[in-house]
């Protein structure tokens, strides 16, 4: 994150772009990855000086169609396409707010704890785990409040275990977190986790400077296998907390009839001898991940 996050972003993506892909010739004897500057205005319509300045951070108000020419040139689907103009629209220079302690209200831990063979747990905009119930923190500790998802996907390495697709997992959590935050990823708290996971992690160092960004779904499957349990189908869904800054509550369930539903059923009972949670309800952002 060097604070030009336009250029960044294009370098990156221009990195992964190989000439061939784009009906260009490809002679050998490149020191680039991917395309060179010169190529990718090209294909752009505009000036080698032009998309430099526009790389280098010196022209930071593109218009829009020129962003829309770079996109087609990098062949960005529809989310970084939409990620891209985000970078280039400039925000209002404001004194940063205190960010607000992230509350779960006191009614929504009840319900989740009423759910005793279903998991979920209620995340933060950046993956901290901030509530769960007693059969999610079975399924794994990486549900314990105060756990930070991404940080335990990626150093744990019973998740290695548990994620039979570990490296798609993080793939998709990473591309997730860069389409939560956009342009927001100077936030101190982000920039630390960030750098420590850089240092700790040179997977999340390789995958983090694809600058890859995709919305992290509102629903699917995750296959599990769990060490007492065995393997598991969850269907899973998210929805939006009303009324907060950026909470979800996520959810697993199984089909019924199925070996994963009498699975869970059993995953409950274990659940009953795991001791319950302390959970920081009013927990500060200002806190570390």
């Amino acid at each position: 994150m060097t604070g030009n996050q336009i250029g960044d972003f294009l370098r990156a993506r221009r990195d992964q772009v190989r000439p061939e892909q784009v009906g260009l010739r490809d002679n050998g004897r490149r020191r680039v990855p991917g395309l060179r500057r010169d190529e990718l205005a090209m294909l752009s319509g505009i000036s080698t000086e032009y998309y430099t300045r526009l790389e280098q951070g010196r022209d930071q108000n593109p218009s829009a169609q020129v962003l829309d020419a770079v996109a087609r040139a990098l062949n960005l689907d529809d989310d970084a396409r939409a990620h891209l103009r985000r970078l280039a629209t400039p925000a209002p220079v404001r004194p940063r707010a205190p960010r607000r302690a992230e509350r779960v209200r006191p009614s929504l831990l009840q319900l989740i704890d009423s759910w005793q063979a279903t998991p979920a747990f209620v995340q933060g905009p950046h993956l901290d785990i901030l509530a769960s119930n007693a059969i999610a923190r079975a399924l794994s500790p990486v549900f314990t409040p105060g756990t930070n998802l991404l940080r335990a996907t990626i150093l744990d390495p019973a998740m290695h275990e548990l994620l039979p697709d570990w490296e798609a997992k993080v793939e998709t959590l990473i591309a997730g977190l860069r389409s939560t935050v956009g342009p927001e990823v100077e936030d101190p708290r982000l920039m630390a986790l960030v750098g420590e996971l850089a240092v700790k992690s040179p997977a999340f160092a390789r995958i983090w400077s694809r600058h890859d960004v995709r919305p992290l779904s509102g629903g699917g499957t995750h296959h599990m296998r769990h060490p007492a349990v065995g393997d598991l189908d969850l269907a899973y869904d998210k929805f939006a907390v009303n009324g907060t800054d950026g909470l979800t509550l996520v959810i697993y369930h199984a089909e019924p009839g199925s070996g994963t539903e009498q699975s869970l059923a059993l995953l409950s009972t274990l659940a009953a001898d795991i001791t319950p949670d302390q959970r920081p309800q009013n927990r500060d952002r200002s806190t570390r991940n």
